[in-house]
């Protein structure tokens, strides 16, 4: 695989700050019943790194000692954690909002059963990666039989009440480009979603959030194999927007990897770009002591990536 760090180091990308942190985002660990292009994360059924059952522990502790709000839940598969339901339970008696991300497919697994009903049971916020409503696009993405799997976790969520009118389990979905090409309108998009998934298979979600590819990882490593990398740059830093800085994720959030080092964003994780610090990289217990409120994000060019025309968060598109 391509290292794609040495080709966004030196950045001109503008300096950021910190405000209050209210996302404590967790990777859980890179097991996932997927392989996907797009992956930032290189995540498959053959990855075998997974967070400690020590580290789970503490995280509620952070979470009551800096009063976060949100828990998200990343992986891999976050599901596929031994201790996932533990730790769902204990945010969830703390009164922290808890959000999984969602590949669909695991809910249809061999083992995984009652998860759909558990997510419903904590009020889980669920964001789904669902690239296109067209079976072949998502396929090309995904694997052969993904679509099918998805249209059938997706019933059955709406079945629990998710993305129904009236109801308070938030259901969203996740659109990735195909290729190297910026996503399209939000808004637009999103009605095109909701029309074709109710008229072909009665499904309603809240919203869809539309991302950009971050050139990392196994997707920025197909740009380089493609001769496409620098182009793909080009085009993120052309379509650069100054008022999305405003609304990056990384300034109320703050990312965890399997091992319990800090990071500014999951982007950043997978560069091995910890939270600038002295000397020893930042780990999960720090935040016992001390909050991150003003300090500086570590920043590169794939930056450009959260940016670019409507730009991309947690929250999808920031305009």
């Amino acid at each position: 695989m391509h290292a794609t760090l040495p080709l966004l180091e030196a950045t001109d990308f503008p300096a950021i700050h910190r405000g209050e942190l209210q996302t404590l985002q967790v990777n859980l660990g890179y097991l996932c019943n997927q392989s996907c292009v797009h992956c930032h994360v290189n995540a498959g059924p053959t990855r075998t790194e997974m967070m400690s059952d020590e580290l789970v522990e503490l995280i509620p502790q952070v979470l009551r000692a800096r009063n976060i709000s949100l828990l998200d839940l990343t992986g891999g598969a976050p599901e596929m954690h031994p201790r996932f339901r533990s730790l769902v339970a204990a945010a969830s008696e703390l009164g922290v909002k808890v959000m999984d991300r969602c590949n669909l497919t695991i809910l249809r697994e061999p083992g995984y059963e009652g998860t759909a009903e558990f997510l419903a049971q904590h009020r889980v916020d669920i964001v789904a990666s669902m690239p296109c409503y067209s079976p072949a696009n998502v396929d090309q993405q995904r694997g052969n039989g993904v679509f099918d799997k998805s249209i059938a976790a997706l019933q059955t969520l709406n079945a629990l009440g998710y993305g129904q009118p009236g109801s308070e389990l938030t259901l969203n979905l996740v659109y990735n480009p195909l290729g190297p090409n910026l996503p399209p309108n939000q808004q637009a998009l999103e009605a095109d979603y909701k029309r074709e998934l109710r008229a072909h298979f009665g499904i309603e979600f809240n919203a869809l959030f539309t991302l950009a590819n971050m050139p990392i990882k196994r997707f920025g490593s197909t740009l380089i194999s493609k001769g496409q990398f620098a182009d793909y740059m080009q085009l993120l830093k052309d379509a650069y927007q100054p008022a999305n800085l405003a609304g990056v994720m990384c300034r109320s959030m703050v990312s965890v990897d399997w091992q319990g080092y800090l990071y500014d964003c999951d982007f950043n994780q997978q560069l091995n770009l910890p939270l600038p610090g002295d000397g020893a990289k930042p780990q999960l217990s720090s935040l016992l002591g001390r909050g991150v409120a003003g300090d500086e994000i570590r920043t590169a060019d794939h930056c450009y990536g959260c940016t670019a025309g409507q730009g991309s968060s947690c929250g999808g598109a920031l305009n």
